[in-house]
């Protein structure tokens, strides 16, 4: 299947508004052209040629810079919104194109356009959690997150259901094995140490979460000595909370409705997203 007979089973096959629809033919056709021009095959695309190609559509944006780094984009999302949030609509269009050309078998994986996103906050006034609605669809890019997106794709997953459970990013890294109580119900009770050891409040997991742990503890990888923490990463070591917040970034960008969203999606909203934490005390 060729790059532009892909875009056109994608569109067709897909649930997206009509509206949506033509906006991201228009979008993923510029980056295809723009492809073609350069003599890049979009099956083997890199990042920085993503890059490239944002490059030329914002140059008259940029005052002179090179698109090098986040500093630029958030200078562009400062001083210029409404273009920033444009920019940011194509890395999606873009994204959801590898993700269907993923699903059938044309690319390796989905490459990771996350850091080449504003963010832009354009609504200050939106509420700082998830709708019922945008719920509904986070609980569906967990869902879609799978060994093709991330090879601790469990990991991640329970990463995510913790947040919903209400842990904030700086508690799901410190999570720790000594403390995991089940319950005779199928329920799990955790405490979370804080960054001096102290033991902290009592958190009830959700079953869904507690599912999602069970799920991932056969797989966890071996810790390094010393190491206690549930949520591990190369090396057996502790993961930091930047990484949850760069994973839910590229998670959420599965779902055009939620990567578009201003403000963004963050960890922290996840987070936020639960009226009542399930403290204990």
């Amino acid at each position: 299947m060729t790059p532009r007979d892909l875009l056109d089973a994608w569109l067709a096959s897909s649930v997206l508004r009509p509206s949506t629809q033509a906006r991201y033919r228009l979008q993923v056709e510029d980056w295809l052209s723009w492809c073609e021009r350069r003599g890049v095959h979009p099956y083997r695309v890199r990042v920085g040629q993503v890059a490239a190609w944002s490059e030329e559509r914002l140059l008259d944006h940029l005052g002179g810079r090179a698109l090098d780094g986040p500093a630029v984009l958030a200078h562009l999302a400062a001083t210029k919104p409404d273009v920033a949030g444009t920019h940011d609509g194509y890395i999606t269009a873009v994204t959801q194109y590898y993700t269907a050309a993923h699903e059938r078998g044309l690319v390796v994986g989905v490459p990771y356009l996350t850091d080449l996103r504003c963010g832009v906050d354009r609504a200050p006034d939106r509420p700082r959690r998830l709708s019922p609605p945008e719920r509904e669809a986070f609980l569906v890019c967990i869902g879609m997150w799978g060994p093709g997106q991330a090879r601790q794709y469990l990991r991640d997953r329970l990463i995510a259901h913790l947040l919903l459970d209400g842990l904030r990013p700086g508690e799901v890294v410190r999570m720790d094995m000594r403390h995991r109580y089940p319950q005779p119900d199928g329920a799990v009770e955790v405490r979370v140490p804080d960054a001096f050891e102290n033991v902290g409040p009592k958190y009830s997991l959700s079953l869904l979460t507690a599912g999602a742990l069970s799920a991932y503890l056969p797989r966890r990888p071996r810790p390094a000595r010393g190491v206690h923490a549930v949520i591990l990463g190369q090396g057996g070591r502790p993961v930091v909370s930047r990484y949850v917040n760069k994973l839910i970034r590229q998670m959420v960008s599965l779902q055009p409705a939620l990567a578009e969203r201003c403000p963004p999606v963050t960890a922290d909203l996840v987070a936020h997203t639960r009226a009542e934490r399930g403290v204990d005390g």
